[in-house]
């Protein structure tokens, strides 16, 4: 929450003392610096995404194509709740984190590919209503770059209309993909 709310850097171990409670001899026990608990952290979303991310976007949301726009939601009413503090805490440490070390940034990636092939999932549960052609896996990460790039953007400007008009166009690029594979099935 810290990394997410305040950034890696502006964190310091003394916050997290604090937050979490703990003595420093605990906390140094398991992780030997802060970069230990940033890895820590990562491997917490890897390992969770399904149950703390997709199952809560997606509880009782059957159809696939809106799946993907409950997960969006997701983020939107992190930024309407949290007043454009919260975002994609994952987003917010790679872009804070230009150049960290090899095992920080295949984290980051790995994290980034768990959510793109949870969208690619989506996409391919969606069967026929796209296009034969289309590239799931390339589609999911266009998802992705909306979302972070419709973030970013809102979070900016403190204003949500940027990012409803991101996912306005998103859903655009959808319906045309579905009118094409309606074409093609026709």
């Amino acid at each position: 929450e810290l990394f997410w709310a305040k950034g890696y850097q502006s964190t310091s171990i003394s916050d997290i003392l604090s937050r979490s409670q703990v003595h420093s001899g605990s906390l140094y026990h398991f992780f030997p610096g802060k970069q230990d608990v940033l890895v820590a952290v990562l491997e917490h979303y890897r390992d969770g995404i399904d149950e703390n991310l997709f199952a809560y976007a997606w509880s009782g949301v059957e159809d696939p194509i809106e799946r993907i726009y409950a997960l969006l939601n997701g983020y939107r009413m992190h930024l309407v709740t949290s007043g454009f503090l919260y975002g994609c805490p994952i987003g917010s440490l790679a872009l804070e984190l230009h150049e960290p070390d090899p095992r920080v940034r295949d984290l980051l990636a790995v994290n980034f590919a768990n959510w793109v092939a949870g969208v690619e999932q989506c996409l391919a549960d969606a069967g026929d209503r796209l296009p034969r052609d289309t590239d799931r896996r390339a589609l999911a990460e266009f998802v992705l770059t909306i979302m972070e790039g419709a973030i970013m953007q809102a979070r900016t400007a403190q204003d949500i209309g940027v990012f409803d008009r991101n996912v306005a166009v998103l859903r655009g690029h959808f319906g045309a993909l579905e009118d094409k594979a309606a074409r093609e099935r026709a």
